[in-house]
């Protein structure tokens, strides 16, 4: 299959389609870049991909050459006919009718051959909820390749105490190692975004610097609710703890009340969360 295909612009033509901004298309047409993720996600041949949102297939292609299987979740019921079309002669791609948010991994991933990888051009109003699936899911995979706003990725990766530090920082660096990989300019798509994207490389910390328990959700959210605050109003009546026991938790886990959130690393959060769970 010849990378000519994969116009977007002209594959829409075709079809008589366009791109839906309810689902936040903005479909990649970079063939370079699209190779450039496929090796991110698939350094050597062989291994599963599970592609979240495969559009019109730019990614896919790429990713069929260098993996033994290559799952291609979209939900747009519009897309999926011209996919499996696109990809009808390659047996290593399942197009899946589905949406991302809702698939299992564990279910899909099952049996399949390793290394197992998530990777995919991540919809704006959806990048939260799939970053957070994929958090849960570290356990089950070997890496994670994902193109997001490039805001996204300036949060993925800030360490505690910078502009961009907050609560998705801290949950996504808690299970993952994360590495900014590539920017990517709006000209790579079509429709042409208002933003520049990035792609970031997620691979999982074995152990975990910290188990998001709901303790460890509760400390992170109040943290960061208010940025302005200090922890001794942050975390007040948390767990139902009154303001002695609070600070005789936070003294124990070398943690100063007088702090913001912004300023905790995800270890701090963790040694709190241990005193509550334990």
């Amino acid at each position: 299959m010849t990378r000519e295909r994969w116009s977007s612009a002209r594959l829409l033509r075709e079809r008589g389609l366009t791109a839906k901004k309810s689902f936040g298309q903005n479909f990649l047409q970079d063939v370079a870049i699209a190779e450039r993720i496929a090796a991110l996600a698939t350094p050597a041949p062989g291994g599963t991909v599970i592609e979240l949102g495969a559009g019109l297939g730019a990614l896919t292609a790429p990713l069929a050459d260098r993996a033994a299987r290559v799952v291609a979740v979209e939900r747009d019921r519009d897309l999926v006919p011209l996919l499996r079309e696109l990809f009808a002669d390659v047996p290593s791609v399942h197009v899946l009718e589905a949406d991302a948010a809702q698939v299992d991994f564990d279910e899909l991933l099952r049996d399949c051959p390793a290394p197992r990888v998530v990777a995919g051009n991540l919809p704006y109003q959806l990048t939260g909820r799939l970053i957070e699936k994929t958090t849960h899911a570290a356990p089950l995979i070997d890496r994670a390749v994902f193109m997001v706003q490039r805001e996204v990725a300036d949060r993925l990766v800030a360490g505690a105490g910078t502009e961009h530090y907050g609560a998705l920082s801290v949950f996504a660096q808690a299970a993952f190692r994360v590495e900014r990989a590539l920017r990517v300019s709006a000209g790579a798509f079509h429709p042409r975004p208002q933003v520049e994207s990035a792609v970031v490389v997620l691979a999982p910390l074995s152990p975990p610097q910290a188990e998001e328990t709901e303790a460890f959700r509760e400390l992170v959210r109040r943290g960061f609710q208010s940025r302005r605050k200090k922890l001794s109003n942050a975390w007040r009546g948390a767990f139902g703890w009154s303001d002695a026991e609070l600070a005789a938790q936070a003294e124990a886990a070398g943690v100063s009340l007088d702090a913001r959130g912004e300023t905790l690393s995800v270890q701090d959060f963790a040694r709190v969360a241990a005193r509550a769970s334990g």
